[in-house]
């Protein structure tokens, strides 16, 4: 071997040579005969997983906080139950509360218990079912008009509409309310019904009016100096339908309840009492046929009407609503005999007002 191979010997012998095998270290032999004996995914050799923690037992800490917190809520209703009332909507005069639906069908059964709260002039609606109900003409149902008698659909529709004019002028226009003559609601009625006409002369001009021609059958009225209303909002809730009358008629029955919540005239404080005149009303309507019956185009004959209401006199009519504030005009209550003003799944009660027994008036169950 020459001097120069033997250099370039010793040099590949210290260096290595490119391409020559590597011999495996221990521990890579090692992990290829453990990958040998146990087939499958394979793992790194250099990979690392970290142990799983061992379960650490459950503290049952849930069952106090909620002990906790059931009792601070005890705590709370029993201390302050108006408010937390008011929460959950019931305290609220209208707004919060939820809305009815439409009344489209007579109800079946009274509407449920209300928290028993007091109203005020912030909420003349709580404690009543009056605050779920619509406001003003909103809370009054109108049908589909199909064509009816002597009518076709657009013609059924005009009426009743007209009709829920004639409630919305007689029962919540202002004026009306503060015993100005009601003006717009007689322009709706046929002049040339002379037993209707009769009753409206005599009904509003006389200061003694009996009870036939009590004008409140038909028109809501308040003295201005003994009673205003709080607010600007009258809750209303109840249907028309309507039918064939006699030749050819469409007739259209009304059964309304209105809500009116009032305070004494001179009554300006923060406290001052708050009570709801609650009346309902059942009018029937003929829109006759021209050919048939004396009338004037836009103008209805009036069928029936009938009244009953609640704190708002039951001594003889005045022909305004007389709020009971204290107990100032009131006959002594009847307690056997009651009655839930707001249960409109029974008839209206024909005796045209407040129920009188022979041992006073009957007594609401609620207001």
């Amino acid at each position: 071997m020459s001097d120069e191979e033997w250099e370039r010997f010793l040099r590949e012998s210290v260096a290595g040579t490119a391409g020559a095998p590597v011999e495996p270290s221990a521990r890579a032999r090692e992990v290829e005969r453990r990958l040998r004996e146990r087939p499958g995914e394979s793992t790194g050799w250099r990979t690392y997983a970290p142990a799983r923690p061992r379960p650490r037992p459950r503290r049952r800490t849930g069952w106090y906080v909620t002990g906790l917190v059931a009792a601070v809520v005890l705590l709370v209703v029993g201390l302050f139950p108006e408010q937390v009332v008011g929460w959950f909507g019931g305290s609220d005069g209208g707004r919060d509360g939820a809305p009815l639906a439409a009344e489209s069908e007579g109800p079946r059964e009274a509407p449920g218990a209300e928290p028993a709260l007091r109203p005020t002039l912030a909420e003349p609606f709580r404690g009543s079912p009056a605050v779920h109900w619509a406001d003003g003409a909103a809370g009054i149902t109108v049908p589909p008009a199909e064509a009816t008698g002597w009518m076709d659909a657009a013609q059924v529709e005009r009426a009743l509409r007209q009709s829920r004019d004639f409630l919305v002028a007689a029962g919540l226009d202002s004026r009306v309310l503060r015993g100005e003559r009601p003006t717009k609601a007689i322009a709706l009625l046929n002049p040339h019904q002379k037993d209707v006409q009769e009753y409206l002369r005599t009904a509003l001009s006389s200061t003694a009016p009996s009870p036939e021609t009590n004008p409140l059958l038909l028109f809501s009225r308040f003295r201005t100096q003994q009673a205003r209303l709080v607010g600007e909002v009258i809750k209303t809730r109840g249907r028309l339908a309507y039918r064939q009358g006699k030749r050819g008629a469409v007739e259209v029955t009304a059964d309304v309840t209105f809500v009116y919540p009032v305070t004494p005239a001179g009554d300006g404080g923060r406290d001052a009492e708050v009570v709801r005149t609650i009346v309902r009303r059942k009018v029937v309507m003929s829109w006759d046929d021209p050919a048939k019956v004396s009338t004037e185009p836009g103008t209805m004959s009036l069928v029936s009407y009938a009244l009953d209401m609640t704190n708002g006199g039951c001594a003889a009519p005045t022909g305004y609503f007389v709020p009971p504030f204290g107990t100032a005009g009131e006959r002594p209550a009847d307690k056997a005999h009651r009655v839930d003003p707001y249960d409109r799944s029974k008839p209206i009660d024909t005796s045209n007002g407040t129920t009188v027994t022979r041992n006073g008036c009957a007594t609401a169950t609620r207001s």
